[in-house]
């Protein structure tokens, strides 16, 4: 993203605002619990005391001498950031580096027998067999008798919606659009993106997860109807390469998913029969690639991945991190246009986001207006409004 004046980078240096917060008091929680989640050694205690210091109070440090990843976090801006406070540097830059540290203070990059074990995975575990996913998935068999039309757009706001239990798959188009005074759903471009899937659909949807557990169920689900109905030839997954942010999802994660799925009653274990088939006859398939867990705005995309975007027919973007780095993580004005934001994309994209962040664009004055008036600044990170945005990539940017 270019530097423009007007729309600052977000950092966490403002006591009191929501990136502080974040730096200040999430993540030393996300430690505390983290520490007791799993049976630690003296090692690991020592190291995650040392990371609660350090991220509080210390300043950036580097990445251990053979870290196997350490030459891309110097290419991704660690050189510059060393010596700083976490606080001033970009937020979206030392959010990402501290789950970064965070894998190596529970011995997750180095050698030893807590190499690789993913130090979130019991709260995900936790979240996927909770009682409220059953009936989640049982909601599922009344989509049956309904329109082709209907069920697809009831799984896009299942995926929309899906890390909040109480809407889930029940959440319709209509109820979202409509709640007064001011909308859950603030900006509505679901037609630009199914005229993006036509119901003859050939080409490839490429859907960027975020969330893990009952997140990432609705959507499996979405990709499972979409291949079924016939709206897209090929779906490809993008996860995380390895455990980022508590609950992104990874390819360990995928598979929890897709077995919750297919041992599950009625028509989500029919969807997770047709994910099953899909995986292994090539229809869907799951990247993890690297710039996944970068702390850079996907402007900065390599030109592989650039590539892959360039060919898919729709990019589908999901989860507040990820709209984040789509936009650029600065304090735009909400009315700035998100097609002016998404410009550089190399093809048609959409967002899907439940809005837990300070960043937005593509708002009208009005409902921005409507918004503030209702709830001051808290309707930006509170979780309870959403959006769908798509740029359909026109002229010269589509193949």
């Amino acid at each position: 993203m270019p530097d423009t004046p007007f729309a600052p980078v977000i950092r966490g240096d403002e006591p009191g605002s929501f990136p502080h917060s974040v730096l200040a008091e999430r993540h030393p929680a996300i430690i505390r619990q983290v520490r007791d989640a799993f049976p630690y050694g003296p090692a690991q205690h020592t190291a995650l005391d040392e990371l609660l210091r350090n991220c509080t109070e210390g300043t950036v440090g580097p990445l251990p001498a053979d870290a196997p990843d350490r030459d891309r976090w110097d290419a991704w801006g660690l050189p510059a950031a060393i010596a700083r406070s976490w606080y001033d540097v970009p937020w979206l830059w030392s959010e990402s580096y501290f789950y970064r540290r965070l894998l190596d203070a529970v011995g997750h990059t180095g050698p030893g027998a807590w190499q690789g074990i993913d130090p979130f995975r019991p709260f995900k575990r936790a979240e996927l067999d909770a009682p409220e996913t059953d009936g989640e998935l049982a909601a599922l068999d009344g989509l049956r008798d309904l329109p082709e039309e209907e069920r697809a757009r009831a799984l896009l706001h299942g995926s929309l919606w899906g890390n909040r239990a109480d809407l889930g798959f029940r959440l319709s188009a209509a109820d979202a659009g409509t709640r007064q005074p001011v909308p859950a759903l603030v900006a509505d471009d679901s037609e630009i993106l199914w005229s993006l899937l036509p119901p003859a659909g050939t080409g490839t949807l490429v859907l960027v997860a975020d969330n893990a557990g009952r997140e990432l169920l609705p959507d499996l689900l979405l990709i499972a109807h979409l291949l079924a109905e016939g709206r897209t030839a090929r779906a490809v997954l993008h996860v995380k390469p390895y455990p980022y942010y508590v609950s992104d999802a990874t390819t360990a994660d995928v598979v929890d998913a897709l077995h919750r799925l297919r041992t599950a009653p009625g028509a989500a274990g029919e969807y997770g029969r047709v994910l099953w088939s899909a995986m292994a006859d090539g229809r869907l398939t799951v990247r993890a690639h690297p710039f996944s867990c970068a702390p850079l705005p996907y402007a900065d995309m390599p030109d592989d991945l650039r590539a892959e975007f360039a060919a898919a027919t729709l990019t589908v973007v999901k989860g507040d991190l990820n709209y984040r780095r789509l936009v650029g993580d600065r304090f735009w004005p909400p009315t700035t246009p998100f097609r002016e934001r998404t410009a550089y994309f190399p093809g048609p994209v959409a967002a899907l986001r439940t809005l837990k962040s300070e960043v937005i664009t593509g708002l009208t004055a009005a409902t921005e207006a409507a918004l503030v008036a209702a709830e001051g600044q808290r309707w930006r990170t509170s979780g309870t409004h959403a959006l769908i945005q798509a740029d359909p990539a026109e002229g010269a940017r589509r193949r």
